[in-house]
């Protein structure tokens, strides 16, 4: 996993044994469809992409794409512009 200047951490490709470990298929689904919108995590959330495209822009900071396949860690307290390109369906948790 890769640690992005805004705090965010990117694993373009978990491992099984890693999502297994996680327990992500038994975390609760959320979708949207494509739209912008900004966002604040109040609390740090990892999520792990099913499907779609997002580009992730903190206040103040770089774009970070996150695609179908990713598992992304928000940092609690980051407030960021979503816009989702394609459809977005992931597993989300937070903690």
């Amino acid at each position: 996993m890769t640690t992005l200047a805004s705090g965010i951490k990117l694993d373009s490709s978990p491992s099984e044994a890693e999502l297994k470990k996680l327990g992500v298929t038994s975390w609760p689904t959320w979708g949207c469809e494509a739209s912008k919108f900004p966002w604040t995590y109040d609390s740090a959330e990892t999520a792990y992409l099913l499907r779609g495209r997002v580009v992730v822009t903190p206040d103040g900071g770089e774009p970070v794409e996150v695609k179908a396949g990713d598992l992304v860690t928000f940092p609690a307290g980051m407030s960021c512009t979503w816009d989702v390109k394609e459809a977005v369906h992931k597993h989300y948790n937070f903690h």
